[in-house]
């Protein structure tokens, strides 16, 4: 099986030229730095050892920023490189004031394009966050003697589908950690089903959160959210843009001073989310506008990454998307953290422990259809909020998950530091 997949992942090198430059005219590459992918690094290797870490996205890289921060004052750690897929999560980690950290992109996953970044970084140990799974990488580490460790790993039901179909190739992928530790249950269970040996379940390091976070919002913004009455559709995928502005339109007959802010998931989409709302008769803003406020704004489009903590910062009604399309759900616990009520559709079978450890706790609602979203959302505008309450307990979870966390970092880094 696994020369099928090299044969694959080498065909998608060949494509790779076709795919950068489609990438790069929708603006979802750098066009300095996408040759990192092909092992061209923009760094330079310093002396020393260094740890790994790899993560997909924004979500995984900001999952693990409080451990970053932690290892940077660690005196023995030379240094620090983090490396991901996409250009949203290089501009998060650009943010960061960490100077033993460096990012670079993730290389294809070609037998020689591993081992090109393997000889160069030469990494003393291997972190993989959340569900990454690279085949050749995995063998090449192995290879080299090279620690192991799946990081706040998660593996939903539909992954594990199709993992079990090739139960022996996924025995002989899954079998490289050296150590997985599990932001739930199910994923423990279905990591040891899959072929993985040492396995812990911490918790969810999402659950955490950076002392160092800084709120971006600027004074005239912050004034004019305060002036209205404000909820949050947060992480929204098609079409759940225009089921918010339609509940907008109906929450609006009684909540004259109304704001809705909206935050897609993928802003390349914001152009069309925003004629979509236009055709609902209602009044957008767009954040990177130059215009200033208008009293009778519907709409707070947000079209820029890394920014969404600063909203919650100063909306404390949250719904969380990609939950009234059957995409299974966005993970609510950076607005929990920061003390939002959350809404959420029917579809989170992504994140089910979470969801039913905060609707247990009440501060997570399900609402199957507009009608009910209208209603708690009217619930939520006039009723006050419990956010500190909601914070208090959340930051204590989060605190013991990153301590668990970090004690187990700390040992496979012990022999390699």
């Amino acid at each position: 099986m696994i020369i099928i997949y090299r044969i694959i992942i080498n065909i998608i090198f060949l494509l790779s030229p076709i795919i950068i430059i489609f990438r790069l005219i929708k603006k979802k590459e750098d066009l300095k730095r996408f040759k990192e992918k092909f092992c061209y690094f923009s760094e330079k290797k310093t002396f020393g050892k260094l740890v790994w870490f790899h993560g997909a996205s924004v979500g995984e890289l900001q999952s693990i920023v409080p451990l970053l921060e932690i290892l940077d004052k660690d005196n023995k750690i030379k240094k620090i490189l983090v490396t991901s897929n996409t250009l949203s999560s290089s501009k998060i980690l650009q943010k960061l004031n960490l100077k033993k950290v460096s990012h670079q992109f993730f290389p294809i996953d070609t037998n020689f394009h591993t081992n090109k970044f393997i000889d160069y970084w030469k990494p003393s140990s291997a972190f993989f966050i959340d569900s990454e799974i690279w085949p050749n990488m995995y063998l090449n580490l192995k290879k080299n003697n090279i620690p192991i460790v799946l990081l706040n790993g998660r593996i939903t039901h539909k992954s594990f589908s199709r993992w079990r179909i090739f139960l022996k190739f996924s025995n002989t992928i899954f079998d490289n950690f050296n150590l997985c530790l599990t932001a739930d249950k199910k994923s423990k269970k279905y990591l040891s089903k899959l072929g993985a040996k040492k396995i812990k379940f911490l918790g969810n390091l999402k659950y955490s959160q950076s002392e160092n976070e800084k709120i971006t919002i600027n004074k005239k913004l912050k004034k004019f959210i305060f002036s209205k009455k404000s909820w949050c559709a947060s992480s929204t995928h098609y079409p759940e843009e225009k089921f918010c502005g339609q509940v907008h339109k109906q929450l609006k007959k009684k909540h004259k001073n109304l704001l809705t802010i909206i935050i897609p998931r993928h802003i390349d989409r914001v152009d069309s989310i925003e004629n979509e709302l236009n055709k609902l008769n209602l009044k957008v803003h767009i954040h990177s506008s130059k215009n200033s406020f208008k009293n009778n704004t519907d709409v707070y489009l947000v079209d820029a990454y890394g920014e969404t903590k600063s909203f919650y910062n100063f909306c404390k009604n949250v719904f969380l998307g990609g939950s009234i399309v059957n995409h299974g759900g966005q993970n609510p616990l950076e607005a929990t953290r920061y003390g939002c009520s959350v809404l959420h559709g029917p579809n989170t079978q992504n994140f089910t422990e979470i969801y039913n450890f905060l609707n247990h706790n009440k501060i997570s609602l399900k609402v199957n259809n507009q009608k009910q979203m209208i209603y708690q959302l009217d619930k939520l505008l006039t009723k006050k909020s419990n956010s500190k309450k909601i914070q208090k307990k959340l930051k204590l979870i989060g605190h013991k998950v990153l301590e668990k966390t970090y004690k187990e970092v700390k040992l496979i880094l012990k022999d390699e530091i």
